[in-house]
């Protein structure tokens, strides 16, 4: 049981310090998980990322879910899920109560403002991270450049670029390159 209480209270502590989402955590889950607590590898975590990032539901919880099922079975998942959704449910029922008073609010406007241009630094540094530790052949490079084009200028389905992303790497072992 208290290992489930340190699942929770990991995941909490990284679900109240960070804004903007799953891609924004992956600096805070690579050093609370893979680093401090040493509960997966960094490798494995961004497999876990990637596989939370096709599948259904919001990256964060996925990435909770695996982590913690992996470490203590459905009950590890559950606490962990809770964890990581605890402090988003308590902010926005606040937010929710007091929103219509503070929307004219100017220095909340700015604030709002501020806290967008901090959330596109951190998805960046998420990007340069992945990107480091993920390109590192050149069927790497040329798969990303292949689906960050209709990611970026078409309105193509997501989940299409990733599972052609997939079968292209796939394709790539099969006739014996290796895409990893």
């Amino acid at each position: 049981m208290r290992f489930l209480f340190e699942l929770y209270g990991t995941f909490f502590k990284i679900g109240i310090l960070t804004f903007g989402g799953g891609l924004t955590m992956l600096p805070m889950l690579k050093y609370e998980i893979a680093e401090k607590k040493k509960w997966t590898t960094e490798d494995e975590l961004l497999d876990c990322y990637a596989i939370g990032q096709c599948t259904p539901g919001i990256i964060a919880v996925n990435t909770a879910t695996y982590v913690g099922y992996k470490k203590a079975g459905v009950s590890g998942g559950i606490w962990a899920t809770l964890g990581m959704i605890s402090p988003s449910l308590v902010i926005i029922t606040i937010v929710a109560a007091f929103m219509k008073q503070f929307m004219d609010n100017v220095w909340l406007q700015h604030a709002l403002m501020g806290i967008r241009g901090v959330v596109c630094a951190l998805m960046l540094n998420t990007v340069l991270i992945l990107a480091k530790k993920s390109l590192v052949r050149p069927s790497c490079y040329i798969i990303c450049i292949a689906a960050f084009i209709p990611a970026m200028f078409t309105k193509f389905p997501t989940v299409c670029i990733i599972l052609l992303a997939a079968v292209s790497g796939i394709l790539i072992q099969k006739a014996g390159g290796k895409a990893e």
